[in-house]
């Protein structure tokens, strides 16, 4: 089969979106599809990537004309379907899915973030706009929280499916010589993630001090908070005058080799954020066998089941208790840890992610007939 996927952002940008739609591409041409890419975002050739750029302040990955671009693109390369990836705000995106219309291509959408109200009203208004639901796409979400949101939205005419995003779980296991006993130094929270205000980063250092004083001072802590951003500063801000520089790190950005290292080493996953549409991050630790702490309400949900692969909470209490709770009972810590080395988060495997595009394209596809 012949697939065009459309994203504003790609590499060389590490994002969740960018590296999921690398390594789904590298999955799809592994499983014998012809896979190109066209991006609004600059960068140095690669082979079946169509750098579609305008020059803009910050190297946006918008252009203003991109649809015409995209419809030249679609007419000269034929794709079987095209699959559109969007976040919460995409418009390179969206002109993708507006020429495969045009083309008369079958067009999937694939939606990786989680619509707050303010997103949910602007899309309301643009499918009041544009009719979208006569235009015969489907949709995807990365995880049933997301899904819910899009739907509402999307209406009856489009049809919103769950594929959730693919990891290769092998890569992520420990080896045996890497596992440690957890009973050895002080317990130890992990969180990995962009340090940027809409995460809510310093609400994280909140969270790991209040747990802090819910454990018994004979039980040593010590946390890692993986990630940069603009948000950075206002930590180191926040450890220093609450003098917590001791026992709370914040390393940068770290490779995926880096945090498969430290994953070993890890006691506790916390992904906290309410409004995580899937929570990549939380899927590695858990593949890596740490009891991950995560919103009852976020996309970690499909993959984290209270008591089995984690703990979930619906606030920021429960999170900080859920926490605390693990720091202080190595044995349920190691039981949901032996549980989560011994099974495979089936649904999230790439063969199994393949499976579910493929029945959406074809559905796209018989829609487009």
């Amino acid at each position: 089969m012949r697939i065009l996927h459309v994203s504003d952002c790609y590499l060389p940008r590490l994002g969740g979106i960018e590296v999921q739609v690398a390594d789904l591409i590298r999955m799809q041409r592994e499983a014998g599809h012809e896979v190109e890419v066209a991006t609004a975002t600059p960068g140095e050739p690669l082979p079946g990537v169509h750098r579609i750029v305008a020059r803009l302040p910050f190297d946006l990955p918008v252009h203003p004309f991109g649809t015409g671009h995209l419809l030249r693109l679609a007419a000269a390369r034929r794709p079987d379907v095209v699959h559109v990836h969007a976040g919460a705000v995409s418009p390179f995106a969206w002109m993708g899915a507006r020429a495969a219309v045009r083309a008369g291509l079958p067009a999937v959408v694939t939606v990786h973030s989680m619509w707050d109200p303010v997103t949910r009203g602007l899309y309301r208004g643009l499918r009041m706009a544009f009719e979208w639901e006569r235009w015969g796409l489907v949709g995807t979400a990365v995880s049933e929280a997301a899904a819910r949101r899009i739907r509402v939205v999307a209406g009856r005419g489009v049809p919103v499916h769950v594929v959730s995003n693919g990891l290769d779980v092998s890569g992520w296991r420990p080896a045996e010589q890497a596992r440690r006993d957890s009973g050895d130094g002080p317990v130890h929270v992990v969180a990995v993630g962009r340090l940027a205000p809409r995460k809510q980063p310093v609400r994280l250092l909140r969270l790991l001090k209040e747990t802090r004083a819910q454990v018994p001072p004979e039980v040593p802590l010590r946390a890692t908070v993986v990630g940069d951003g603009p948000a950075r500063a206002q930590m180191e801000r926040y450890l220093r005058a609450n003098g917590m520089t001791g026992w709370v790190s914040l390393p940068g950005r770290y490779s995926r080799e880096q945090i498969r290292e430290l994953l070993a080493s890890a006691d506790v996953f916390v992904a906290p954020a309410p409004r995580e549409s899937f929570g990549l991050a939380a899927l590695e630790a858990r593949a890596a066998g740490v009891p991950v702490v995560a919103r009852s309400q976020s996309g970690v949900a499909d993959f984290v089941h209270p008591g089995k692969e984690g703990l979930l909470g619906r606030s920021f209490e429960d999170l900080v208790a859920s926490v605390a709770r693990l720091a202080r009972d190595r044995e349920l810590r190691e039981a949901i840890a032996a549980h989560n080395r011994g099974t495979e988060p089936v649904a999230t495997s790439w063969p199994a992610v393949l499976e579910g595009f493929d029945r959406c394209y074809e559905q796209a596809r018989a829609t487009r007939r």
